[in-house]
Parts: structure tokens; sequence; C-alpha cells
């Protein structure tokens, strides 16, 4: 059954993109950038420019304040349900400096000859662009109509670049307003350019750090060489034993929580447009070198994974010093799927290390534990199946389920926290630039991106 809401609402869009460009343009040029305390008075100016744009479109906004930077939450009455839209306002430094072709804080829009119309500036695609599309989604609904079609909150975020030390503290004080039915969020990307794409999981995080002591100094080689056991040899030993021959973990109990993925599923992913050679050939490679049996999507979207993110010890100096060190040190990160506990897997992977042990050597771990389970999104509920109909409706492309390889630790807390599903919607592409110098975000994910939203609060109200 077609909306007769929507079409005018898309018209508006469509008529007002310049406005909705200059808006964005002027959030852009607000330097919020968390992690440095120098520009904490900018952080704070992005949170007033939000509140203040909200209020025009009618929302009851305001300015929270936190330890750190502050929240913005706003809330607009509708007739529908109520959906919680989350983004986060503070952007990345944008060192170096010199690698931008453009001033990363006075944006411009670039005509390219792979991309089109182009937004280029710190922040268009992450995450300023990606949450103004759902604003402005707002914005053509309340003009065109005088209400919007469904009870609408906001929560922007200022210290997502930064760790989101605040964020906990201030969902579980504010619980209650902020419960919606479902948690919708922008700061994703598409699997393929053109390809209409709504998160279905996303990989979990382990970190961990040992370092193998043997002995009790740094040693001459010509002394000790031979009969002398080299940390730096035992660390290697150790960390080729992480994996089979097949790029499998050899882990005992690594998989415990780890499922196979649907047939529907991989249809789509096999279907979803995905360049598996581009994929790899961007970055020097020549084939997919993780666990056999698995396709490229699936060993980055669906299958965990042990990476070694550092090795070092002994000399690294100038020239050569003939020692044998006392000490090698390594960083490992594991990426989570399923059901796989972090805190059982972190015993699990210290168990392998210890039980490869040489006599004379030592293990000691870094006591700073960071870990967070994989979030597995509930596809199952007609929000899925109804923003997967609006977005193939406005992309003119099957809108795909697909997996991330990173992480978003929101998702998991709006259901750790609040108790509410999330559904993660994005129009970046994988070229976007972001946390690196002359991002951008294309014109055409803005533009279709602020359509797509306006046809699922459509859909979900229905």
């Amino acid at each position: 059954m077609t909306d007769t809401r929507l079409a005018p609402v898309l018209d508006r869009i469509d008529a007002e993109l310049p406005a909705a460009l200059d808006r964005l343009m002027e959030l852009l040029r607000i330097q919020s950038i968390s992690t440095d305390p120098a520009f904490k008075a900018d952080c704070d100016k992005a949170a007033e420019w939000l509140v203040s744009d909200l209020a025009l479109i009618g929302f009851d906004a305001a300015k929270r304040a936190t330890p750190g930077h502050p929240m913005v939450v706003g809330h607009g009455e509708g007739a529908g349900p109520h959906v919680l839209f989350y983004g986060h306002y503070d952007v990345q430094p944008v060192d170096p400096l010199s690698e931008w072709n453009t001033a990363p804080f006075e944006p411009v829009l670039q005509d390219t000859p792979e991309h089109g119309l182009v937004i280029r500036g710190r922040g268009a695609s992450d995450d300023k662009g990606q949450l103004m599309t759902f604003v402005e989604a707002c914005r053509a609904w309340k003009a065109v109509h005088g209400s919007l079609p469904a009870k609408i909150s906001f929560f922007f975020e200022g210290e997502e670049e930064s760790g989101s030390p605040s964020l906990i503290p201030f969902m579980q004080e504010n619980a209650e307003e902020l419960k919606a039915d479902i948690a919708l969020i922008c700061d994703t990307g598409m699997v393929a350019p053109g390809v209409p794409s709504i998160a279905s999981q996303l990989r979990g995080m382990l970190k961990d750090e040992f370092t193998i002591i043997g002995p009790r100094i740094d040693l001459h080689s010509g002394h000790y060489g031979g009969p002398g056991l080299n940390p730096l040899k035992e660390i290697s030993r150790i960390i080729t034993s992480f994996h089979d021959k097949t790029g499998r973990v050899a882990v005992e109990g690594f998989y415990e929580g780890v499922h196979e993925i649907s047939g529907e599923m991989k249809r789509q992913w096999d279907n979803c447009g995905f360049d598996e050679k581009t994929y790899l050939e961007s970055v020097g490679y020549t084939r997919p070198h993780g666990e056999a049996g698995y396709s490229t999507l699936e060993q980055q979207w669906a299958r965990p994974t042990l990476e070694v993110n550092g090795i070092w010890g002994g000399y690294n100096g100038a020239g050569s010093k003939t020692v044998i060190p006392s000490k090698a040190h390594c960083k490992i990160t594991c990426r989570l799927v399923g059901d796989m506990d972090p805190d059982a897997l972190r015993e699990k992977v210290r168990a392998h290390v210890a039980a490869q042990l040489s006599p004379d050597a030592k293990v000691v771990w870094d006591g700073d534990l960071d870990g967070s389970p994989a979030a597995v999104m509930n596809t199952e509920r007609p929000e899925f199946e109804a923003a997967r109909g609006a977005l193939t409706d406005e992309w003119d492309r099957e809108a795909v389920l697909v997996g991330m390889g990173g992480s978003i630790p929101i998702a998991g807390f709006f259901k750790e926290v609040l108790g509410m599903d999330a559904m993660l919607i994005g129009f970046a592409n994988d070229d976007d630039a972001i946390h690196s110098p002359n991002e951008k975000y294309n014109v055409e994910s803005f533009h279709k991106g602020i359509r797509s939203w306006a046809r699922i609060l459509a859909a979900l109200s229905e």
C-alpha cells in the first residue's frame, strides 16, 4: 500500500537540498575534536548548535552536562511508535594536517570524477553528515505535515571518538527518558556503492598484552647464545602456535559461542555487490589470508579472529647490539562473534600461552582488561523488514542485511543498559577516508540518506 503522506515529503527534501547542505556545512565548521582538551569549547558549541537546530524544527531539546562533553537530548511527539535516534557530533583529530588538500574545518563541495559531487571536510561522513540525514528527514516531515510520523527522540553524544567515558553513566541515570521501542543508529556504511545496508551483527573485541621474561638481565649473545633462552624466539614460537595451517585459531575452546550464518544471510552477502578483488588489491593483497573454507565477507563479518597487533623487545637502535634480551612483548586483539564471552575467552588465550612456555620462561599479562561481546541484531523484528523495503524502494537495489567487522559499542549498550534493540543504517562508503585526511561524504549519500530516513519513518508508522 502506497503511503500518500510520503510523496510531498520527498519532494520537499529534493527542493530543500541546497539549504540542507548549507546547514551541514555550518555544523562541519565547528572543530568538535573530543579527545583534545583544547577543543572543549568547540564541542560545547557543536552541542549548542544541534540544540538550536532541533528547536527550530519543534523538538524539545537541551544540552545535558556530563563530566566530559555534553549530550544532546531532544523529544518530539508523533502518533506512531517511539524511536530513539543516536549519532555523535564529535570528530577525530585532523593530523597529519599536511596531507589535507583542503582546510579540514572549511568544508567545500567538490566535483570528483569518481564520485560526482562530494562534501569534503572533517566529520562529513563520521558522523555529522550521517546524523544530519535523519534530522533533515524530520524537518521535511514537519514542514509538509506539521507533525512527525512517529514519536521521535534524539540522543547525540560528544565523546564517541574518545572512548565514550560519560556514555554508560548518562544512559543509566536517564534510562527512563531514553527508552523507546527501538533505537536507530546512523554511523555505518554501505557494503558497496549504491547498495543500501542494514547491520545485522557487529563483532566484539578483546584486547590483551603479555610479556615473556627470560634471563634476569640482557645477556651477551657470545656468552649465552646457544644455552640461553631468548624471549624473542620464545614469543615468536608462541605467536606461531595461535593458528594452524588453515588459518583457524588453535586455542582450545576458542570457537565456543560461534554460530554459522543462515542460508538466507549467505545469499544476501553473496549477491550484495561486494567486489573482493578491489577490496584486496586496494591494500596490496592478491588473495584472502583468513580461515579456509569461508568467503572474504564471512571472514570479515561472521568469523572470530586472533590478531597480533605489535611485537617488540631487545635492541632497536641504529647498528647492532649483540644481546639476548631479558624480555619480549606482544599485543593481541580478538574479534568476537555470536555468543562468545570475552572474559571466558581471555582465560582460554592465557591458558594457551601458559601451556606453550618453555622451562625458564615466565609470562606476565597486562592488568588493563578490555573486552566487549559481539552485538547481534534482532532481525526478526518487523522494523527490519519495513526498513529493508523502504531502502530498496529508494535505492532501486535490494537492501541487504550485512555484518560488520568492526565494533560499535553503543548498539550493545542500548540492549545492555536500556533493554532496547537497535537498527543500524548508514550511507557512508568505504573510501570516505573517515579518521584520515581528506574525509568526504558523497552528496548522493547525504541526499538519498535523507530520503531513505523519510521512507523508513513512513514504513515504521504504517
